[in-house]
């Protein structure tokens, strides 16, 4: 018999609508359950015991102060650190300074004082035409040596200062003879030639008395009539030495092993 009947078959289940709706209700409780954690990360983070900044502009803030305290303690260690070198360098510089007092006037560069002695070197004074049988100019007029001779033996008597005519002379002096005339520190100076020496007299004396090369001018002396004459000038002032006292020139000496 022919009756009609709902065809059998699988049983619908539940429709589209209500599977959306429960997607909703899923995505509604996570959004809550990330909410509430970020709630709480953000509550934690402003707890934090240790004061840390919780965003970016509290952290600028932070750092800009404590920027600021570096460099407040950098000036403050700078400024004692240039008080320390100035007071450093004061200390130094009085002392160089005192040093260089001490040594001036053993290297000619302050004036001295004390009782002094004077000796005068003269050409003999004859012309061509009145020279003594057997002699040439040469034997009549004052040398290099002379006067060399005298000053190393007033150094070798213990003078503290030197003085060839007006100059004061030091370790590095050059007394250069050019014809009968003397060329010092760049003049020239016709005879008489005085010398004068600081020192204990008796002992400068005795040292010119004592040196080979002074005695062989005053036999000249004795024989053709040049000039020597010693005098004591008691306390006497010789000035500074107004030179250079920086080597101008060296010279590199051979040895047998070059």
């Amino acid at each position: 018999m022919d009756t009609d009947q709902p065809s059998a078959g699988p049983q619908p289940g539940p429709s589209s609508a209500t599977r959306r709706a429960r997607s909703r209700v899923g995505v509604t409780v996570i959004c809550l359950l990330a909410g509430l954690l970020f709630g709480t990360s953000a509550s934690l983070a402003r707890e934090d015991p240790t004061g840390a900044p919780s965003d970016l502009p509290e952290l600028i803030t932070a750092r800009d102060g404590q920027v600021r305290e570096l460099t407040r303690q950098a000036e403050t260690l700078g400024q004692e650190v240039e008080e320390l070198r100035d007071a450093r360098a004061s200390s130094q510089t009085g002392q160089v300074l005192g040093a260089a007092d001490t040594i001036a006037p053993a290297v000619g560069l302050s004036a001295v004082r004390g009782p002094a002695i004077a000796v005068t070197l003269d050409d003999a004074g004859y012309t061509q035409d009145t020279l003594p049988e057997g002699y040439s100019v040469d034997d009549v007029v004052v040398h290099q040596q002379d006067l060399q001779g005298v000053i190393n033996a007033l150094w070798a008597g213990g003078a503290e200062a030197i003085m060839v005519q007006d100059q004061r002379i030091i370790a590095t002096s050059s007394v250069q003879c050019v014809g009968n005339t003397l060329y010092l520190e760049g003049r020239v100076y016709s005879p008489p030639y005085t010398v004068t020496a600081i020192g204990d007299p008796e002992a400068l004396h005795a040292a010119l008395e004592a040196d080979p090369v002074v005695q062989t001018y005053r036999d000249w002396s004795s024989a053709v009539g040049l000039g020597y004459q010693v005098d004591d000038l008691g306390e006497t002032e010789l000035p500074a030495f107004v030179g250079s006292v920086r080597p101008q020139h060296a010279r590199i000496l051979q040895t047998d092993d070059d």
